[in-house]
């Protein structure tokens, strides 16, 4: 599978720029990749008091989403602000290239920035197939919760997160993405964005494609927009996990 990470700045609460800029980067790179990863509320930013940017799933992100996917002809991961039964929830998707979606709600709200006090935590997560691999797409804050991470009987291959995680923690970033990659025996993916939000907040990148032992597989320079694109494949992770089955002694739990 060729997945694409798209680090970038976003514009502050700026719908319409932030969907003209990512429809010109999927001009370029349709027939050349099968999944672009975007980073966490691309349409806005990280936005947890302006709820007038929330949307309805028939709206105008869902809606380009969808014509996105199938014009390209790639799959599209990320996340936005959507509003449903009038409860607001940072939404992650996974849009198909058929354009079918399907969608689960960040579990963890970053209370430290105001998240939960307008923001309603997702009670499932989104664990879809595609290209012969099972995929669990999470939301930034997640990746502190191992426990919300946990490949349980290997029901996935890769995991991505996709994120608005400042300069100032980024060092935590990179070792959480390298930890989940060992503890799961899976294909780790970080998209992280980059530039100056409109509360002040720095954010450097670092994203980043993991294997199964926390090898880099690309390199993203610190602080800039970069698109970069690698091919991923399952035959040396089932190689790996036969020969090193340690998931088959992991801990069974229920999550309250």
């Amino acid at each position: 599978m060729r997945i694409t990470l798209i680090q970038d700045i976003i514009f502050w609460a700026d719908k319409a720029a932030n969907i003209q800029k990512v429809e010109d980067q999927l001009i370029l790179l349709a027939g050349k990749t099968d999944l672009v990863v975007l980073p966490e509320m691309f349409t806005t930013g990280f936005c947890t008091e302006k709820l007038q940017l929330a949307e309805k799933m028939d709206g105008v992100t869902v809606h380009t989403l969808k014509t996105w996917a199938v014009k390209y002809k790639m799959a599209i991961t990320g996340s936005f602000i959507a509003n449903e039964d009038e409860k607001i929830y940072n939404r992650a998707f996974f849009v198909f290239p058929s354009g079918e979606i399907e969608t689960a709600d960040k579990r963890h709200l970053f209370s430290l920035g105001g998240e939960h006090e307008h923001f309603t935590a997702g009670d499932k997560r989104l664990i879809v197939n595609y290209e012969g691999f099972n995929i669990l797409v999470l939301v930034c804050y997640d990746v502190r919760f191992p426990v919300w991470s946990r490949n349980v009987n290997a029901g996935f291959d890769l995991i991505i997160y996709v994120a608005n995680f400042p300069q100032r923690r980024i060092i935590d970033w990179d070792i959480l993405l390298q930890a989940r990659a060992v503890e799961n025996q899976a294909y780790v993916c970080g998209v992280n964005r980059v530039g100056v939000d409109g509360l002040g907040i720095d954010y450097d990148g670092h994203s980043a494609l993991l294997d199964f032992k926390a090898k880099p597989l690309l390199n993203f320079p610190e602080n800039k927009t970069s698109i970069q694109t690698a091919v991923i494949t399952t035959e040396p992770l089932a190689r790996y996990r036969h020969k090193f089955d340690v998931l088959r002694d992991a801990d069974t739990f229920d999550i309250n």
